[in-house]
């Protein structure tokens, strides 16, 4: 194999460095800018909103401290205060909780800290690191470039790693790239984004060592990524074990078959037809001349497969966050449903499916 050269990504790096420098953030973590920065702009928003009082977060703590999840009094109790909003520094163990992470941890075979030794190796024969994201892209592209010209990997007893393996990291680490690229635990290059991209590509590789049947998909970095912000490494990894595990949350939606996400997606629109037959009628209906023509899973998939991170207002993400991890799938049908709702009387003006999806895909802010 040749040589590998990262001068480009040390250029990019350098970049992402100097325009990262002087940065402000709001505070959910996200890049301040300037107005007429379009893109960046769509996260970024001044925040302001009722506070919980002293009284009602200590009876929050004392809640918490006693958790029993086969508790229905602990349950209507904790969603009392997920409506009245719970405080950002307590988020993370009221997800905790829900989610029964201990519980799953302590039941499993799996061991994270093992798995993270045992993928090392590979990493080490390949010359990656987690630690830098852009050169391991140039370095995994090129062993696969390699590997595509060669047919075969070299035979060698000592060599740890697979063509699965390269493939796994490269899409990994270029997925690392397009999750919340102006959140400061994943932007730029200072030691706190290298931190979290690290923290973030092995979450993610330890679930695709974990359920190898599934492996990585698409969708998945934005959901372990949103975990991370709230929670430690392995407690994030279990999170996340339980959103895509738990027959309450989202088992095999992300199979490769897309048999379960295309399911739920004939589900959403016969609720969407039974609960607003006009707006289902002018978004896809084969009998109507004037129909749009837009199909919902070019909509709901993304929405589901990201758990509605997509939507503008970060606050509203992490509100919805909370329903779902109180109630379940049920919580992202309801979340589908009230988007199309709010956003009804835009979608009903748009003949188009081309100013259509934009609309539905990217939600404005003032929704």
């Amino acid at each position: 194999m040749r040589k590998r050269n990262s001068s480009n990504a040390s250029r990019r790096s350098s970049t992402i460095r100097r325009r990262s420098e002087n940065l402000h953030f709001d505070e959910f973590g996200f890049v301040l800018t300037k107005r007429k920065d379009k893109k960046r702009h769509h996260r970024c928003h001044d925040y302001s909103y009722p506070q919980l009082s002293s009284v009602r977060v200590k009876e929050l703590c004392e809640l918490l401290s006693y958790w029993n999840g086969a508790s229905f009094l602990c349950k209507s109790q904790i969603e009392r205060f997920i409506r009245m909003g719970i405080p950002p520094s307590l988020r993370g163990r009221v997800w905790k909780c829900l989610l029964t992470i201990d519980s799953l941890r302590d039941t499993s075979d799996f061991n994270y800290q093992k798995c993270l030794l045992e993928v090392r190796g590979p990493l080490v024969d390949l010359g990656v690191s987690e630690y830098g994201i852009l050169s391991a892209i140039t370095t995994l592209s090129e062993t696969q470039n390699d590997l595509g010209l060669n047919q075969q990997l070299p035979r060698c007893p000592e060599l740890r790693y697979s063509a699965d393996d390269i493939t796994l990291f490269r899409q990994i680490a270029l997925d690392l790239q397009r999750s919340f690229p102006t959140h400061r635990s994943l932007m730029g290059d200072s030691p706190e984004a290298i931190e979290g991209q690290a923290k973030l590509f092995r979450v993610l590789i330890a679930y695709a060592k974990y359920n190898s049947q599934v492996g990585y998909s698409q969708g998945m970095s934005y959901i372990a990524a949103v975990l991370l912000m709230q929670l430690g490494e392995e407690e994030a990894f279990w999170a996340m074990t339980a959103l895509l595990e738990k027959p309450k949350y989202l088992p095999q939606l992300f199979d490769l078959s897309l048999t379960k996400i295309q399911h739920q997606v004939k589900v959403f629109d016969q609720f969407l037809k039974h609960r607003k037959p006009k707006l289902s009628q002018h978004m896809n209906d084969p009998f109507n001349m004037e129909s749009v023509g837009v199909l919902s899973v070019h909509f709901v998939m993304p929405w589901f497969l990201t758990l509605f991170t997509s939507l503008p207002c970060w606050d509203s993400v992490l509100a919805v966050w909370d329903l779902i991890i109180l109630h379940g799938l049920s919580a992202v049908f309801r979340t589908a449903l009230t988007i199309m709702e709010l956003l009804e009387p835009r979608l009903m003006e748009l003949n188009d499916e081309g100013a259509v999806l934009p609309l539905l895909l990217r939600v404005p802010v003032d929704v």
